[in-house]
């Protein structure tokens, strides 16, 4: 594998159609750096990611993915410094928000967070291990 090291960042306005934007840009970019196999799995962990900055923030929000070493991160960033947490599951619970972060922790090899200082916001990343096409 290829020693490549690359990050781009997607600022999105406070929008329901920023989620779309951000699939369709990590689409892109994970095919323009040959890591097509991780397609499912990144859309799908960035569409909570960037759902839940819409969800919980009125500010702007941004996106961001890097590769380093065998190693794919996404993250997103809003302007709400409250840590994530993940909802506990009851049996007659049939809401269908609150479900992000599991869906995060189930695909993802890794996540976490941290607060970001200057902005009162946080980092929400998860990883992914890559193996090129």
């Amino acid at each position: 594998m290829s020693k490549t090291h690359w990050e781009y960042t997607l600022y999105v306005p406070h929008d329901p159609r920023a989620v779309g934007i951000c699939r369709r840009t990590l689409r892109d970019i994970l095919t323009t750096h040959r890591l097509t196999d991780l397609l499912e799995p990144a859309e799908l962990l960035a569409s909570e990611l960037v759902t839940n900055t819409l969800r919980h923030t009125d500010g702007p929000a941004a996106m961001k993915i890097r590769q380093s070493g065998p190693a794919f991160r996404l993250g997103a960033w809003d302007t709400d410094p409250t840590p994530p947490t993940i909802t506990t599951a009851t049996p007659n619970n049939t809401s269908t928000s609150g479900r992000g972060l599991h869906l995060v922790n189930a695909y993802a090899d890794d996540w976490g967070w941290f607060a970001v200082n200057g902005t009162n916001g946080k980092y929400v990343w998860c990883e992914l291990g890559t193996k090129p096409d």
